[in-house]
């Protein structure tokens, strides 16, 4: 199973969402890549992965300069593995636009590891661009980030009508797993306005799990760890436990 997190705007816990859910889904004993598809390498560092040491990385794949097996790196969490990215990712843009089939590159290097796993997460970068227009050619499903703060569903026609595109004419089989509600604060009446008019607009496609604002959440990816390494006591950690918890039952119901 592939699933992209994705949404253009940025500061919406993409990236927090993309380690600590993978991380969560690796305690769980499932075999899981993360794939960080975002030139600011954010989740590359986040799961301790120094991309200023890496002799190959993302970018080299995409160019077909190194192969993803020799590419992959293992992580401090078991069972969870990353596709470090790099800086040079940014080049990648320019570089696909001269491929051919460049909407499918990445697909066609994941046939190669996607039986390797149970689990691969694909962290877009904040754009609608040909990085992210890749992951969700190459992905099952996607989860859409949204931070419960004003400005919420600002952008979100834009992706909306993205995923509808590429679903009508590159990837039929692309659905939204869910819509998940971050950086909620129970002691900000927004929030519960927020979490009220998302619940509205995307009825039934709402995550039951609510990420909370957390400090241990914000604190953990500059030791280079997931919160559950971090701190697993956090509400943090335990809230994207729940979210694994979560998405595993939605899988067991459709198998």
């Amino acid at each position: 199973m592939v699933i992209s997190l994705a949404n253009q705007k940025g500061g919406v816990g993409k990236t927090t969402t993309a380690v600590n859910l993978s991380a969560s889904i690796a305690v769980a004993e499932k075999k899981t890549l993360l794939i960080d598809m975002d030139p600011q390498c954010n989740a590359t560092t986040g799961l301790g992965v120094t991309y200023n040491g890496l002799y190959t990385h993302l970018y080299n794949v995409l160019i077909g300069k190194s192969s993803i097996k020799e590419t992959i790196r293992k992580t401090d969490v078991p069972y969870l593995d990353i596709l470090p990215a790099h800086p040079d990712l940014i080049g990648a843009e320019v570089e696909l636009l001269d491929m051919d089939n460049r909407e499918f590159v990445l697909r066609a290097i994941l046939k190669e590891i996607r039986g390797d796993y149970d689990y691969i997460f694909i962290d877009c970068p904040p754009s609608l661009g040909l990085l992210t227009i890749n992951s969700l050619v190459a992905s099952d499903f996607v989860i859409i980030p949204l931070q419960c703060e004003y400005y919420a569903l600002e952008g979100l026609a834009m992706l909306l009508r993205t995923i509808t595109i590429i679903k009508k004419r590159l990837n039929q089989g692309l659905e939204t797993l869910g819509v998940l509600l971050t950086m909620f604060d129970k002691r900000n009446n927004l929030s519960y306005r927020v979490q009220e008019e998302v619940n509205n607009y995307f009825s039934g496609s709402v995550f039951k799990t609510v990420i909370p604002r957390n400090v241990k959440l914000s604190e953990s990816p500059s030791y280079g760890k997931p919160a559950l390494l971090y701190d697993i006591c956090s509400k943090g950690a335990e809230s994207y436990l729940e979210l694994a918890a979560e998405i595993l039952e939605k899988r067991r119901q459709n198998e």
